[in-house]
């Protein structure tokens, strides 16, 4: 059931919003070539502590999940698409790094995901990065009242799928609110014109994930989260918080 939330819920949700922007310019500033994947835990955790916030990643368990979560934030190198552990990896010159981060404050959640390189950059990874954030910002512009899920989902798939990238499988976004994951469901491909009419008062994480060989398949690895790519190309990640309001789209997870 799609839970909508007021203006004043919405307002409310920002204060978590900010928390997540700040947590991954955070992530963001601490990664440097040689820096531990643990350590921009670290960093993220900080944030969080400063705020008084919580984590909804940390102790997560889903269904598909052995075990729970064991960080507050997931960062996915290179040929990680999401969900990656954080570990005793340094992070090496001309790393791809996707970081994603969640707080709960005062009841509610924000959610959002940057991706971007370490050191020496390669172009192929910012085109790549740069397609996955262009995907969001299109997929953010279909977030209007009177248009569909499937608008955003057709927003999204549609610019990943020229630039000739992959999707991965089964994954999207996703409604929030009171929990990180309520109804509905946002696909990063579908059809336009189809799917549940969308309302002001929902809000919604926008997230396209994209594949740089071509392919939607994936694996898990052994810690039964990080998703990898089957050809060992690399993957990038954008996401935001952004509710849908009578005045348009608003992005709750930026600075």
């Amino acid at each position: 059931m799609v839970k909508l939330k007021t203006d004043q819920a919405i307002d409310e949700m920002r204060a978590p919003g900010r928390v997540v922007a700040h947590a991954l310019a955070a992530v963001r500033e601490a990664a440097r070539v040689g820096t531990s994947l643990q350590e921009l835990d670290e960093a993220a955790h900080a944030v969080l502590r400063e705020a008084g916030a919580t984590s909804p990643f940390l102790g997560y368990r889903p269904q598909f999940a052995p075990v729970p979560f064991p960080a507050v934030l997931c960062v996915s190198v290179n040929d990680a698409i999401v969900h990656g552990v954080p570990g005793p990896y340094r992070l090496r010159d001309g790393d791809l790094v996707s970081a994603d981060f969640g707080a709960k404050l005062n009841g509610w959640v924000g959610d959002a995901a940057v991706s971007f390189t370490v050191g020496r950059a390669r172009p192929a990874d910012l085109r790549l990065i740069e397609t996955a954030e262009a995907a969001l910002a299109a997929g953010v512009a279909a977030a209007v009242p009177g248009n569909r899920i499937g608008d955003i989902a057709h927003a999204v798939g549609t610019l990943c799928r020229a630039a000739g990238y992959g999707i991965p499988d089964g994954f999207g976004g996703h409604g929030i609110g009171r929990s990180m994951h309520e109804d509905p469901g946002v696909p990063n491909e579908g059809p336009p014109g189809r799917g549940m009419k969308l309302r002001p008062g929902m809000v919604l994480a926008i997230e396209p994930m994209v594949i740089a060989g071509g392919t939607d398949d994936y694996r898990c690895d052994e810690d039964g989260w990080t998703l990898r790519t089957v050809d060992g190309s690399r993957a990038a990640h954008a996401e935001h918080t952004v509710a849908i309001t009578a005045d348009g789209p608003r992005i709750l997870t930026a600075l």
